[in-house]
């Protein structure tokens, strides 16, 4: 028996106990005639002694060479504590060591192993193994854990079951590249990774399965934007015999459920929004709700003067900074410069102050008058001693330019508190999207996305019109969550696949065995998709998602612990009948 007691388990209650510990060396104290030792495990630390009057020699020896991270066994006394620490569980005892069992030596770690290190982001991925043993990493699994125990404990209890699909699928369009395997047994053939079980899914409904969900690994070979990995875990989830309101009431009941069991948070029903609206009012389909700064259109009351800049937009439009009107010049131009960046590509920005007299006074004085910037001000809902800020040019640049100075300045402000939550159902999204370097229509979602009842004619005269039957979860400015009712026919699926360009050569290569199976008395389906990862991240309180991921990739996509991708020797290459060209 390596341990009697965890490190984080003894109390006062334990005091004359005999105790065997087992851990790792936290630090060391050595006052040269006593020797003080933090022993940690996953559950806590323990503080041992050893003691030159009281410990045995040999012992007392021993302990003098223990190193950081040395894996040893003790036994001993639970004695209590003279200099009580009121911070540790354990902080009222102490353990009096009799007998040293040293399991195994560490090297000197590459950075320290406390909860706050002195190790960046790179080094700390290389040793990931070290990492997991530090207080933030380690909680962060935990809680996972307790995330995804919750999930399935709340989709058991609504008699959903947990069913496991293939990994080694076939390629399909989904929107990114698929990751591809190669068979050794299937000359120039390949499998896919799934992006997500979509079609199986349905399958498992046409099979009378009912409710399914699983949580499961997914993976898209694409350029890696902010927070995102190659590899993810959804929340996966289907259902037969349902319409749209069937799924937004039972996912949104286990939202509520997940904020209660683990944050503690009651909220009411969640409110619902269209994809227009979100995008006119805050210029992206997932919208933080926590806080205004809600768009003003001002083409109306902008574009009657000779500002040419303003008259030849599409689209000119703004927002109130709450108590913007604090921000000097200085600190205005530097936000300008932050709107002009790459990454945002916005051409300027137009500025109004909110004085506390009633007055404005704009960058653009030039041309617009008091009367004007008042009716700027009322339509972007602007008081006294805020800032309007206003941009114009084409209307999906622009709205996505003031999205992101939206979210800057509400993190600026302090406005995303992490402990407040804002759920928000997004739905009506086009059903297609225009792909100006195709010149084609694609799914918005995936192809098997139904059109709003009543709208499957709009495809052939106004396909841009055509809402699809989904919808988004949407938490603190994040999508957690997506779906919709899918189409469960074969001719609305062949009449779907003929929009977005698919040949019926090609829909029957690539969907031929869907196609085929909604021929045999396939139900009417629906489903939704969480993203675990984020989701997690969320109730944790942060929004970087790799923390909350045991064995991360970089911004690179590499495992920089085990050093992958790698080199595929030759005999292996040629196994898989693979030749490189590069």
């Amino acid at each position: 028996m390596y341990r009697s007691h965890n490190c984080g388990e003894l109390r006062a209650s334990h005091i004359d106990t005999e105790v065997t510990l087992s851990g790792w060396v936290q630090k060391s104290r050595d006052k040269g005639f006593i020797i003080w030792i933090d022993l940690r495990d996953r559950y806590g630390v323990t503080q041992l002694v050893f003691d030159e009057e009281r410990t045995p020699k040999a012992v007392f020896s021993q302990a003098e060479s223990l190193g950081r991270e040395f894996v040893i066994q003790v036994k001993g006394t639970v004695i209590e504590r003279a200099s009580k620490n009121p911070n540790l569980p354990t902080g009222d005892i102490e353990v009096l060591v009799k007998e040293l069992t040293v399991l195994n030596t560490s090297l000197l770690p590459p950075f320290t192993i406390e909860d706050q290190t002195d190790g960046g982001d790179e080094l700390r991925m290389k040793y990931r193994y070290l990492d997991i043993r530090r207080n933030p990493v380690k909680n962060n699994l935990i809680f996972r854990h307790k995330v995804a125990q919750a999930v399935r404990n709340y989709l058991s209890s609504k008699d959903f079951i947990e069913v496991e699909t293939p990994y080694l699928i076939k390629s399909t369009p989904e929107g990114a590249r698929d990751f591809v395997v190669p068979s050794r047994m299937n000359e120039g053939q390949f499998y896919a990774l799934p992006q997500s079980p979509q079609t199986f899914k349905q399958l498992l409904m046409v099979g009378g399965m009912d409710k399914y969900f699983q949580i499961v690994k997914c993976f898209r070979d694409e350029d890696l934007r902010a927070d995102r990995q190659p590899e993810f875990t959804q929340i996966d989830c289907e259902m037969a015999f349902v319409e749209q309101e069937d799924i937004l009431d039972t996912f949104e009941g286990l939202t509520r459920h997940l904020l209660k069991e683990i944050n503690g948070v009651d909220v009411a029903k969640f409110p619902r929004m269209t994809y227009d609206d979100a995008m006119r009012q805050y210029g992206n389909d997932k919208p933080d709700i926590r806080f205004g700064m809600q768009f003003g259109e001002l083409n109306e009351v902008s574009q009657h003067k000779d500002f040419n800049v303003f008259n030849t937009a599409e689209l000119v439009v703004g927002i109130a900074i709450p108590g913007g009107n604090s921000l000097t010049r200085k600190e205005i131009d530097q936000l300008t410069d932050w709107l002009k960046r790459p990454q945002i590509g916005a051409l300027g920005m137009v500025y109004v102050r909110c004085n506390d007299d009633g007055s404005y006074k704009s960058s653009v004085d030039k041309f617009y008058d008091e009367t004007d910037l008042k009716q700027w001000a009322e339509i972007t809902k602007a008081k006294t001693g805020d800032l309007i800020c206003v941009l114009s040019g084409n209307t999906n640049k622009v709205r996505a330019q003031l999205s992101a100075l939206r979210m800057e300045m509400a993190t600026r402000l302090g406005l995303r508190k992490p402990n407040e939550f804002a759920p928000l159902w997004v739905v009506d999204f086009p059903l297609l999207e225009w792909d100006e370097d195709t010149k084609r229509f694609h799914a918005m979602h995936h192809p098997f996305t139904s059109p709003k009842p009543g709208q499957l004619e709009l495809l052939d005269t106004n396909p841009s019109e055509v809402k699809a039957n989904a919808y988004d979860l949407v938490l603190n400015g994040n999508e957690i969550g997506g779906g919709s009712i899918r189409i469960h026919d074969r001719a609305t699926q062949a009449i779907m696949l003929k929009h977005l360009g698919f040949t019926d050569e090609q829909a029957k290569a690539q969907f031929g065995f869907l196609m085929d199976a909604f021929e045999f008395g396939a139900p009417p389906h629906g489903g939704i998709a969480f993203g675990l990862d984020r989701l997690v991240a969320i109730l944790g309180g942060q929004e970087t998602i790799r923390d909350f991921i045991a064995f991360p990739k970089n911004n690179s996509g590499r495992d920089v612990m085990i050093d992958a991708p790698a080199p595929l020797d030759d005999e292996q290459l040629k196994e898989l009948h693979l030749k490189l060209n590069i």
